[in-house]
């Protein structure tokens, strides 16, 4: 059994084995970590592919540089990658820069919480968030066991 994972650095798709997932697998194309516990910013077009080939949940937040309760939820985001990994993936796109994908996705307000799925958006989570109820939201909402 294995899991499909976009690389968040060059949109490669790779293939990991469940069992690697916890040994940093590395993106066989620019060999950028795949599951390291990092929080990935992404662009329109990598963020597009990992939406749509990840098998592994991966929790995007939708944020802004000028946003105060972005900024200040930022170290709880990257408290919540580290204690979920390797069981999800989490990244970041910035809408000011990318207000098309702020459109695309219907965003009204920021900072806001996708985590997508197998092709689909699973559940939202508006506001600025606690490091436990960012796990609790996935744990909650992935299709797989987290």
């Amino acid at each position: 059994m294995s899991h499909h994972l976009a690389c968040l650095t060059c949109g490669s798709v790779n293939r990991v084995p469940i069992e690697k997932l916890s040994s940093a697998p590395k993106c066989g194309v620019c060999g950028d970590k795949l599951v390291d516990g990092s929080v990935k910013a992404l662009d329109p077009a990598t963020l597009a592919k990992a939406t749509k080939k990840d098998t592994l949940p991966l929790l995007v937040d939708f944020w802004a540089p000028w946003c105060g309760p972005c900024r200040m939820m930022a170290p709880a985001f990257a408290d919540a990658a580290r204690q979920l990994t390797p069981q999800a993936r989490f990244a970041k796109i910035d809408t000011q820069d990318h207000q098309a994908v702020g459109q695309r996705y219907g965003i009204r307000g920021i900072p806001l919480l996708i985590l997508f799925q197998n092709g689909r958006e699973l559940a939202r989570l508006p506001g600025a968030r606690p490091a436990a109820e960012i796990v609790a939201f996935v744990k909650d909402n992935a299709k797989t066991s987290v």
